[in-house]
This record gives structure tokens, C-alpha cells and sequence, in this order.
């Protein structure tokens, strides 16, 4: 699943992959790298596979309604930011991978300098739950993720 539009591969570090492309004689050269869609559904697609997880339990663990998940899947619906994050938790994504998953969503991604933010970065980086960092988050009094 790559063409040549989209974003690179994760296995290709930002820095190194502009060092090439600075050093590139042509554009042909400069583009001689897989780089994966800016399709979101293509990105989760390719999530469940690395991951080995099945959409549908991925989807029961978001807490997620279900036709409106495999909407989102699909790319047939956007989703609020919050949503984004509640199938980020269910797919136990990395920092990286959800930064991806929110920017393809269309939302903002994770801000250090915000407090909620930092929490849930902290969180995605402890390998915490939904339910876990929404307790930490309403522990600190911030607005939590899952909410009926």
C-alpha cells in the first residue's frame, strides 16, 4: 500500500530521509522512496495488519458506535478528535503511529505544551488504556477522552 504522494514509511527517519532528498541530483531521484497513501483508512488498514489485530476487536475495545467506526475505517466519516484517540487506545499505537493517525484524521495531533496533551502522550507512552489514562485525566481535572 504506498505511492509516491504520501508521507514516508515509518522505517525512514525524517532527518535521514531529507538529508537524501537535499543530496538528490533529480527529482526522480529524489523520489526513488516508498511512501505510504495520506488515506487514513489505508493507514489503519495497515495498523490492524502490523499489529495482527482484527478491525471488529479493535473497534468493541474503542467503545466506539459500530457503524460509525467502520465508517471511519472506510473513510466515509471524520471523527472528533476524541473518537480519533478512542481507536488510537484501542489499537495500542505508539506516540508516532497516533501522531499519524490524528494528522490523517484531520485533527490536531498531540501538544507537549498542553496539559491534557502531555497526560495522554504520557500515557500512549506508558502503554496505558483508555480507561486508564481517562482516570489519570480525571484525576488531574482535565477533560477526559471517553465520554457517553
Amino acid at each position: 500500500m504506498s505511492t509516491k504522494r504520501g508521507e514516508p514509511l515509518k522505517n525512514d527517519l525524517t532527518e535521514d530521509l531529507l538529508s537524501e532528498l537535499m543530496l538528490a541530483r533529480s527529482i526522480d531521484e529524489a523520489l526513488d522512496k516508498e511512501f505510504i497513501s495520506n488515506s487514513l483508512s489505508e493507514y489503519l488498514a495497515i495498523l490492524l495488519k502490523e499489529k495482527g489485530l482484527k478491525k471488529s476487536d479493535v473497534i468493541k475495545k474503542s467503545s466506539l458506535n459500530t457503524t460509525f467506526a467502520y465508517l471511519i475505517f472506510s473513510g466515509q466519516r471524520q471523527a472528533s478528535r476524541n473518537k480519533v484517540l478512542q481507536l488510537v487506545f484501542a489499537l495500542g499505537a505508539t506516540l508516532s503511529e497516533a501522531q499519524r493517525v490524528l494528522k490523517l484524521s484531520g485533527v490536531n495531533e498531540l501538544y507537549c505544551k498542553n496539559r491534557r496533551d502531555a497526560i495522554i502522550i504520557f500515557c500512549l507512552k506508558n502503554s496505558k488504556s483508555l480507561e486508564e489514562t481517562d482516570d489519570i485525566l480525571y484525576e488531574y481535572d482535565e477533560p477526559v477522552i471517553w465520554d457517553d
